[in-house]
């Protein structure tokens, strides 16, 4: 009897070639019970998470930086809402943010399975406006929502993050669409965002061309 669930292909185009990405996935570690399922769970059911080696990047920042206070924005299904709240150990914390409730009950199932709940507080809602509401600086904000938001997510995360806080934005290659005639709107933002991070004054940034393109930003 053969399983027939669909397979995650991590490969986005564009960026890399399909032979290394390749490689690059087949090196990976397996990963536990729970996230084994959330990426069959995504394949299955199309929802969007960065994938096994983006989280690993993510989680290495966290540590790497010590960070304990950590705002997602755009969190879905809670995929790498466990790799940040693994990074940050215990005392640490990890806002998740999705503004459909279904992903967020299925993300609590997967928080209480993998033992995170308590690292965990779920806010349901837009994230630009829980994350305007926010008092306190974070040590990383990391931003994956609505494309076309993404030049607004800037202006909003600088005041709320720490200096020397990690700012950590997916998908900021779009498949390589970037550099090509006639973008859309989608891909417009993405490239005023990027834009905005590397002339900012208050930042220093990176690009890693993984995946579909990861940014992380130095607050100064």
């Amino acid at each position: 009897m053969t399983d027939e669930s669909p397979k995650p292909d991590w490969r986005m185009g564009g960026i890399t070639v399909p032979e290394v990405e390749d490689y690059l996935y087949a090196m990976l570690p397996s990963r536990d019970e729970v996230l084994a399922e959330m990426e069959g769970d995504a394949a299955k059911n199309g929802y969007a998470i960065v994938g096994p080696a983006v989280a690993r990047v993510l989680y290495q920042l966290a540590v790497i930086s010590g960070a304990k206070k950590i705002f997602e924005m755009g969190s879905a299904i809670g995929y790498s809402t466990i790799w940040w709240a693994r990074a940050v150990g215990e005392g640490g914390r990890v806002v998740y943010t999705d503004g459909d409730r279904k992903k967020a009950e299925k993300a609590r199932r997967y928080f209480d399975r993998a033992d995170l709940s308590r690292r965990i507080k779920v806010r349901v809602g837009d994230a630009l406006e829980i994350l305007s509401e926010e008092k306190e600086e974070y040590d990383i904000i990391f931003n994956d929502v609505d494309k076309i938001d993404y030049p607004r997510v800037v202006r909003l995360a600088l005041p709320r993050l720490k200096r020397g806080g990690l700012f950590i934005t997916d998908n900021v290659l779009w498949s390589g669409k970037l550099g090509k005639p006639n973008p859309d709107a989608q891909a417009k933002a993405i490239l005023e965002f990027n834009k905005l991070i590397y002339e900012s004054q208050d930042l220093f940034t990176t690009i890693l061309p993984i995946r579909d393109g990861v940014s992380v930003c130095v607050k100064k």
